[in-house]
């Protein structure tokens, strides 16, 4: 799916055009708008036609709702998807390839701080759970018992800080652990087999659990926020800056579908829209059960979600998973959200969290 900035060099000057036009179906641009917006999600596409799940962009993605507001345009809209994740995704976007994406914090931050120019421009995703499994029959029973233990978990991901945030909670480190590289398929795979001890990693771990092949040792749900994982819409500079408009109109169509997806009307609607891309129904329910929809679907970067992306800039500098340290502030792009939240009236819909994670004047 994704090229090198070589290969890319080499096909543009040999169809006689820039480097900055795309090789995945964006000729020259045309005055004032693209032909083609591309959207690259750091999920793997799953389903006939692909579709990914676990947030508001994964609903505006199976219900069209992007393609739709630019179909009297002629405007099309083409989204990728990438098995390899957040670091898939930034291979992507430093080879000019994507204009949106929708990943996590830590991918995202490690391309930023090696030079990457993007802009956030709104939450989508926000605060998914971690879970810990293990063997049915390991003697693990928590997270103090990893010390030395082979623990799989996906590097490079949105799970990495959280987990390293758990770790340090119970007086480890992840050298404290061997910790393995795997990818989410490779995991379980992994974990059925005990090739390996434990293995963080997200919902689908419960796919283990039902079969009686893991047992879930630790689970961020109903705990402190600061232990879940973030992701976001971002767009890069050059397509934000060439096309304001047509960026606008693109976040709007994504607040549309965050607005949605808080809904508590559409919630089993939304939970089986999800389930479409493989993760069962059940698992959905059971993840979001006593949980508002409009706290993990909130497309704000309120107090709290900023402050969580600052921690994660010193957390993965700390851990020298990033090159070096910036300036969040100036990195998300609130303009086009506050619009699409003024122009469709939903300004005060979604509850303001304080950096500690809870309510506003609560």
């Amino acid at each position: 799916m994704t090229l090198d900035r070589r290969t890319l060099l080499k096909h543009a000057a040999a169809a006689g055009i820039g480097a900055g036009a795309s090789l995945l179906g964006l000729s020259v641009r045309a005055a004032g708008r693209p032909q083609v917006i591309r959207i690259g999600v750091a999920q793997a596409g799953i389903g006939n036609p692909p579709g990914f799940s676990g947030s508001s962009a994964a609903a505006a993605n199976g219900k069209g709702w992007v393609e739709e507001e630019f179909k009297a345009d002629g405007i099309k809209v083409e989204w990728y998807f990438f098995k390899g994740a957040g670091p898939a995704v930034n291979e992507a976007l430093a080879s000019r390839q994507l204009d949106f994406a929708y990943q996590g914090d830590l991918p995202a931050i490690v391309a930023r701080a090696a030079g990457l120019k993007t802009k956030l421009v709104m939450a989508s995703g926000v605060r998914a759970n971690i879970y810990l499994a293990v063997p049915p029959d390991s003697p693990i029973r928590s997270v103090n018992d990893l010390r030395g233990k082979r623990v799989a978990m996906f590097k490079g991901t949105n799970a990495q800080l959280p987990i390293n945030l758990v770790l340090e909670k119970n007086g480890l480190r992840e050298r404290d652990l061997r910790s393995i590289n795997l990818d989410q398929a490779t995991t379980l795979a992994a974990l059925t087999t005990k090739d390996i001890d434990a293995a963080f990693g997200n919902i689908n771990l419960l796919r283990l659990r039902d079969n009686n092949a893991a047992r879930i040792a630790f689970s961020s749900k109903g705990g402190s926020p600061i232990f879940t994982t973030q992701a976001h819409v971002l767009a890069t500079e050059e397509f934000a800056n060439n096309y304001p408009d047509i960026t606008a109109r693109v976040v709007k169509a994504f607040v549309k579908a965050a607005q949605w997806s808080s809904d508590e009307q559409n919630r089993e609607a939304l939970m089986r829209l999800w389930a479409r891309a493989g993760t069962p129904y059940e698992h959905w329910k059971e993840d979001y059960e006593g949980e508002p929809l409009r706290v993990r679907n909130n497309p704000n970067f309120d107090p709290f979600l900023v402050a969580r992306y600052k921690d994660a800039v010193e957390q993965a500098y700390r851990l020298k998973l990033s090159r070096g340290k910036f300036d969040v502030d100036q990195w998300i792009d609130q303009r086009y959200l506050k619009a699409a939240l003024k122009d469709l009236k939903l300004e005060n819909y979604w509850p303001v969290y304080q950096p500690n994670g809870k309510i506003l004047g609560a």
